[in-house]
């Protein structure tokens, strides 16, 4: 198994999970393209989850275990739906990298429209409902008051996060790409004032987050991305991921445009009305979540055609330039709407 030192991990697991029965199986979950989660059952079905860097090529900052455990620690006493934590390592002496365990939760990641469709229409709708809801609670938690007042800054996210994802795309760039040093170029202009500090999730979207049967959200997943800044980018990354009947989206949306599912701007109303923000500049917000995740599927690439994920020919991996082209076209497009 790719990444599990299975003998030290057990060992591991039964010196500090309470009630674990050897042997362990690990199985890597589909559908990560960063950090590496794996599934793992003891001997009497128990399953919980490993989280762990990817395989080489990681840039410094990054894939953080340590600080995904702190956040899903600080907020699983609150009313966030997170998987209780159940351990941290934080160094290689296990494991050849850090990781951390989490219990298993049992529900539904809509991947797929299929996905989707298998809920019944009132669950549909609902998923849409409670995606929202959650992330307005996500936005209102007291951060000092949980114990990640000291997460990040608190001001200046916006030019943070564009100085940083360009960074990481000079580092990760695998072509030219214009559009993308417009786009960084144009938002740098001309940043909003950003409201007050709240948890940025930094990648929030239905396929991160687990729904019940009843589409109600009950674990939100995939951390590595999270600190202090303004809530409305995880609003237009959501937007941007949302996709609708009809769009030529470049993003993986697919399951929200299942019949029965909300409208962006039904998402958009109820988080007005669950958050009391103002969302009058949401589409600056929508052109920098475009731009932001072309930035971050290029270092999925490049990582990916750096072997990372194990040996294989690298035109399997031509989706991910194709995305990323897209996504730097759909960024321009949308920056070129607030002119």
């Amino acid at each position: 198994m790719q990444g599990i030192e299975i003998e030290p991990v057990t060992d591991w697991y039964r010196a500090n999970v309470p009630g674990v029965t050897p042997p362990l199986e690990f199985e890597l979950i589909a559908g990560g393209h960063s950090n590496l989660t794996y599934r793992v059952t003891d001997a009497s079905g128990r399953r919980t989850v490993l989280r762990r860097p990817p395989l080489g090529q990681v840039l410094a900052s990054a894939h953080d275990m340590g600080r995904e455990h702190r956040i899903i620690a600080a907020l699983h006493d609150t009313d966030i739906p997170v998987a209780p934590p159940l351990g941290y390592v934080p160094d290689d002496s296990v494991n050849g990298a850090p990781f951390y365990v989490m219990d298993f939760v049992d529900g539904h990641v809509l991947r797929t429209q299929d996905e989707a469709l298998a809920l019944s229409p009132e669950a549909r709708a609902n998923c849409g409902d409670s995606l929202v809801d959650v992330l307005a609670r996500i936005h209102a938690v007291d951060v000092d008051a949980v114990g990640l007042g000291d997460l990040g800054r608190k001001d200046g996210y916006i030019e943070r996060q564009l100085k940083r994802w360009y960074g990481q795309w000079e580092k990760s760039k695998t072509r030219e790409l214009p559009e993308i040093d417009e786009v960084h170029r144009v938002l740098s202009a001309d940043v909003p004032d950003q409201g007050p500090a709240a948890i940025v999730h930094g990648d929030y979207r239905l396929d991160n987050c687990m729904v019940d049967d009843q589409g109600d959200v009950i674990a939100v997943l995939d951390w590595e991305l999270c600190t202090l800044g303004d809530a409305l980018a995880d609003v237009g990354l959501l937007m941007v991921y949302w996709s609708e009947p009809g769009d030529r989206s470049p993003t993986l949306g697919a399951p929200t445009a299942a019949e029965g599912m909300r409208t962006r701007q039904e998402l958009l109303d109820r988080y007005a009305a669950a958050s009391g923000r103002d969302l009058s500049n949401i589409d600056y917000y929508v052109a920098f979540g475009y731009w932001k995740l072309a930035c971050i599927v290029e270092g999925v690439y490049a990582r990916y055609i750096g072997g990372s994920m194990g040996t294989r020919d690298t035109s399997d991996f031509d989706g991910f330039k194709l995305q990323v082209e897209a996504l730097a076209a759909q960024a321009k497009a949308a920056v070129d709407r607030l002119a």
